[in-house]
């Protein structure tokens, strides 16, 4: 009869419903909190459970749905070569290092400079795994100096020297006899005491008989890269330089050359060796197998070096 008797005044509106909405939530919410916690099983153990069985079955869920290993997934660190080369190289090293990358997956680090300053560096511990020079001398130090992996230097290719101008330098049209023109009065050279590059130059220079001529007008450079940048920015009208350097897109478009004839400077035999040091000696052997194997050494004329044999 009391619900009979609530009902009908909901009915007939002598009751508000919405005028006390908290009040009954709340006894509500407080009434299913209560029998919930009475008969649940949070409530019967769930806290003792868990900390004396449930957390040993979490790995094995982790298994269960990221995969059959409970060893976690890491990504592999691509292998990584560090390779000290000789200026000459800094136009193709980009081309094959990225070539070498897509065929192994080792990375290649290179760092340039004269063959001088690198092989006094890596005498002083820099850390690389290979030194590739412009010449025989500076590897064959680091061999004398127990250094080395290899009993011997490693020749890898031979190096071709060229007199390059720009366009616009009145050098041209270009010849040998460029060197001794009244219109040229800078030309550009490496320090023949840090350069494999520069010795050749000055040696073809004597050779030519043209010491005196041309003594005036010489405009040392550090390394054969330099020597490019002074005649390359006009700072000099002439320079000798590696054909690798001259026959890179870069300078041909900017400027011409000409081959010094090959019996007017001794044989740059560029050669390599492999740090004792290093740390990642098989990957560097077999780096050096593949720029030495036919494949390599009939792509190096392309990049301005002839073959090693």
């Amino acid at each position: 009869m009391d619900i009979q008797l609530q009902t009908n005044r909901r009915m007939s509106g002598s009751e508000n419903y919405s005028a006390h909405p908290l009040r009954r939530s709340a006894r509500r919410i407080r009434c299913i909190e209560g029998c919930v916690m009475k008969d649940s099983y949070f409530y019967l153990g769930y806290r003792k459970a868990l900390s004396q069985g449930a957390l040993t079955l979490l790995p094995l869920l982790l298994v269960a749905l990221l995969g059959t290993s409970p060893r976690p997934i890491l990504a592999q660190t691509p292998q990584v070569l560090h390779i000290a080369a000789a200026s000459d190289l800094q136009p193709l090293m980009p081309a094959l290092s990225a070539q070498y990358e897509r065929a192994t997956g080792v990375k290649i680090i290179t760092s340039f400079g004269s063959s001088a300053t690198l092989a006094q560096q890596l005498l002083n511990g820099d850390p690389q795994d290979i030194f590739l020079s412009a010449d025989f001398v500076h590897p064959e130090q680091l061999v004398a100096a127990n250094l080395t992996d290899n009993p011997a230097p490693t020749p890898y290719a031979h190096g071709v020297l060229v007199l390059w101008a720009r366009k616009d330098s009145p050098a041209q049209p270009l010849t040998i006899n460029s060197l001794v023109s009244s219109k040229v009065t800078k030309i550009a050279i490496a320090n023949s005491m840090h350069a494999p590059y520069g010795f050749a130059a000055t040696r073809a220079i004597e050779s030519l008989g043209l010491t005196a001529a041309t003594a005036s007008k010489l405009v040392i450079a550090e390394n054969i890269a330099q020597t490019a940048q002074f005649a390359e920015s006009g700072n000099a009208q002439l320079a000798f330089i590696s054909l690798t350097i001259a026959s890179s897109p870069h300078f041909r478009d900017l400027g011409s050359f000409v081959r010094l004839p090959p019996h007017s400077y001794p044989e740059i035999r560029q050669c390599a060796v492999i740090l004792k040091a290093s740390k990642n000696q098989a990957a560097a052997h077999d780096f050096l197998k593949w720029l030495t194997s036919p494949p390599i050494q009939h792509s190096l004329p392309k990049f301005g070096l002839d073959p090693a044999n």
